[in-house]
């Protein structure tokens, strides 16, 4: 009994092993690809497997695509709400969370994934979802710890659920125009809107930010 529990034990976790490495591959080409233009048959050769080995673990492209998408958020979460829970004063953790948010650079891979999720967001149902989901994810981050600042006097903030919302959009309107590449817009100007517009709605001088 215990023989085969083991065996069943050792087959899931090379499933799980080979989904996995299945969605690091599906997350590989389309950052080369984008999602519309990548098939099955890109990710089978990335892995060196058949196509049916891949519908063996996914049904269809629309759900590994998902299933990677949804990996990608669910390993994004995690980060973010380690830095909004994390020690330092209100101050620190909000900026830790614009910091995250910020890309790092023009090529940073999660944005470049997804800002193209937000276009296939219009027309696929599923993508539409966890775009949403994600969104609400970084609402609600800068939501605590605006609210958290408010409750330990260091934030003067009447409505931080709003003041949330409209850091959120602003910040992803910004960063789509920084990942395009204007002229005049570095990442330290970038970082540097988004701690102006913090302080406005946390009611704090911009200096308040670590340097």
């Amino acid at each position: 009994m215990r023989s085969a529990e083991r065996s069943r034990s050792s087959r899931a976790d090379q499933a799980d092993q080979r989904r996995a490495e299945l969605l690091d591959a599906a997350r590989r080409v389309v950052l080369e690809r984008g999602l519309a233009s990548t098939r099955v048959a890109d990710i089978a050769k990335a892995t060196n497997v058949s196509g049916g080995l891949i519908h063996y673990h996914f049904a269809t492209k629309d759900e590994l695509i998902t299933a990677m998408l949804r990996a990608t958020l669910d390993h994004e979460s995690g980060l973010l709400a380690e830095l909004t829970e994390g020690p330092g004063s209100a101050v620190e953790r909000l900026d830790r969370v614009l910091k995250f948010y910020i890309p790092e650079s023009r090529s940073d891979q999660s944005w470049i994934l997804w800002i193209d999720a937000w276009t296939s967001a219009v027309r696929e149902p599923a993508v539409r979802e966890i775009v949403l989901e994600l969104e609400a994810a970084w609402t609600a981050a800068l939501e605590r710890v605006l609210r958290h600042g408010v409750t330990v006097g260091e934030f003067v903030c009447d409505d931080p659920a709003g003041a949330a919302e409209r850091l959120d959009a602003m910040l992803d309107g910004l960063i789509v125009r920084y990942t395009l590449q204007p002229p005049g817009l570095s990442r330290a100007r970038l970082l540097e809107h988004a701690r102006v517009a913090a302080a406005r709605e946390a009611g704090l001088d911009p200096a308040s930010f670590p340097a």
